[in-house]
């Protein structure tokens, strides 16, 4: 086969107009100013609000296909909530720089600590998923997960003072509701408890209330499954149904150390 034929071939498989991978890269980028705008002293708030709405612009070209939404009405809002979120943030470094004694300063949480980076861009793009922003939130989520190996929908919806430890290999799912003064460690899954398509508009996960600490590589799966206040859920525990509250909940494994003696 030649090369015309190789070009017809494969231009006759790209049958998804709308599909620019730019908008994934455009994203990152605007993520990365966001990022700076919000946090770093050294970054001009408003030069760079003039130059997040040009980049939010060419987002809206790119990912609003739908041309009778009116997604150029969004930025106005959007950057209306950046002062509360920015709030929300600042009480999240200090939740993790009070709980983690291996924490030295306020500045290391913001700079060196990878769960509050995902929490960042997950509130970041959390008031944009529920505006009805198409793609971009879910863009959000997937780079700071790049980065970070935390994977929190942007539909999720998480309270004050959220702490994430170590990070790696925590998954929140999109429908799941986790209140005030939260602490979860690396590995924890708040999942659904079986996927189908149909159960798309359903809470298919978890809901944790406040001051419950998850430790690490717990899996608690379900829509109608809630950790009630005060609790403490230690860590592989698997979890398909409600905990009250006050509870403390732990997985028990069986350890047996066997030793030989060798003849001397």
């Amino acid at each position: 086969m030649d090369k015309k034929a190789i070009v017809r071939e494969i231009e006759a498989h790209k049958d998804n107009p709308a599909l620019r991978f730019r908008l994934k890269k455009r994203t990152e980028q605007f993520t990365d100013l966001l990022f700076l705008t919000l946090f770093d002293q050294e970054t001009p708030v408003s030069e760079n609000l003039d130059r997040l709405e040009v980049a939010f612009r060419e987002l809206v070209d790119l990912a609003c296909w739908e041309k009778e939404k009116p997604c150029k009405e969004i930025w106005a809002s959007y950057v209306g909530k950046l002062p509360e979120i920015l709030e929300k943030l600042n009480l999240d470094a200090r939740a993790i720089a009070a709980c983690d004694p291996a924490s030295l300063s306020l500045e290391e949480v913001y700079m060196a600590y990878p769960g509050f980076y995902a929490i960042a861009i997950y509130r970041l793009s959390h008031e944009l998923y529920g505006m009805g922003f198409p793609m971009v939130p879910r863009l959000m989520t997937e780079y700071a997960h790049s980065r970070t190996g935390v994977d929190i929908n942007p539909g999720a919806r998480i309270g004050r003072s959220f702490f994430i430890d170590h990070a790696t290999g925590v998954v929140i799912g999109e429908t799941a509701i986790i209140h005030d003064n939260v602490k979860i460690y690396q590995g924890v899954t708040l999942g659904a408890l079986y996927v189908a398509k149909k159960l798309q508009q359903t809470k298919r996960h978890p809901t944790i209330e406040n001051n419950v600490t998850i430790y690490a590589n717990a899996t608690i799966l379900g829509g109608d499954t809630v950790i009630g206040a005060n609790s403490v859920i230690g860590g592989n525990a698997w979890l398909t149904a409600s905990v009250p509250p006050n509870s403390t909940v732990f997985h028990s494994p069986e350890i047996r150390i066997k030793t030989e003696k060798h003849a001397g």
